[in-house]
């Protein structure tokens, strides 16, 4: 059997203050991990497997993956991979591709990938009787989401860190919120990541391209963007309810 990674320290700092800040696991919680096989998703694993293993908690830990059948993506080495961390895996495969051909029209393929894999993952959960969904989004992709909305769609919004779909029966999480993409990445290269997880997302440049570069110019003028980003999109990221004690809490990343 595999050993699992042991996730570097500030890490955990950040994913543990996540979990703490926003109530996203209660003692005896079934947690579904969607994975896709990218460095997010495959540092998540381990994190939470880790957690299970030491925080003073008890949950159940699953993984999902959704293969949209994009050409390019083969996420078959997770399933060996799974059964050899000895986690519960579950894989669904769906035409998303050939259904978004018939049913876009100029619009965002990404989106309704996400909607459809979403709307998967919450099958999957419900039948396999798992109650939160953890989903692998980090601080870059929330800021990346803020701007949009902002700049494209003129209204301010971001993910949320916490919050119950709208059946009522699943919480969906993201205990990645306060931490960079690049630690991410620096942790990921001992793992088995799937290059390209998403390909139909790299052939062409779009919104969320041309964002991320707009955050790294301003990165390296200013190295406090993201956290100056954070403080602004807290109230945002907030769902009622979730928020320890309801308060805004400061903000510590390290």
């Amino acid at each position: 059997m595999l050993k699992l990674q042991k996730p570097p320290k500030l890490i955990l700092r950040r994913v543990g203050r996540a979990i703490a800040d926003y109530a996203m696991i209660k003692d005896e919680d079934h947690i579904l991990l969607g994975l896709s096989g990218g460095k997010d998703s495959l540092s998540l694993l381990h994190i939470l497997a880790h957690l299970q293993r030491y925080a003073p908690i008890n949950f159940k830990l699953g993984v999902i993956t959704v293969d949209p059948q994009i050409p390019g993506f083969d996420p078959s080495p997770l399933k060996e991979y799974l059964a050899e961390l000895g986690i519960d895996y579950f894989y669904c495969s769906q035409p998303i591709m050939e259904q978004a051909k018939k049913n876009l029209q100029r619009k965002s393929f990404c989106a309704y990938c996400a909607r459809m894999k979403r709307g998967i993952m919450y099958r999957i959960a419900r039948e396999q009787n798992y109650n939160v969904l953890a989903l692998a989004q980090h601080l870059d992709d929330l800021a990346e989401s803020f701007l949009m909305s902002a700049l494209y769609s003129g209204s301010l919004r971001t993910m949320k860190a916490h919050y119950t779909n709208d059946s009522g029966d699943i919480r969906i999480i993201r205990p990645l919120v306060y931490v960079r993409e690049r630690q991410t990445s620096d942790f990921a290269r001992n793992l088995p990541v799937i290059q390209d997880s998403c390909p139909a997302c790299f052939t062409t440049p779009t919104q969320r391209d041309h964002v991320k570069q707009l955050l790294a110019n301003e990165e390296s003028r200013h190295k406090d963007v993201l956290h100056n980003m954070l403080h602004a999109m807290r109230p945002l990221m907030i769902k009622t309810g979730t928020l320890v004690d309801e308060k805004f809490l400061p903000i510590k990343t390290d």
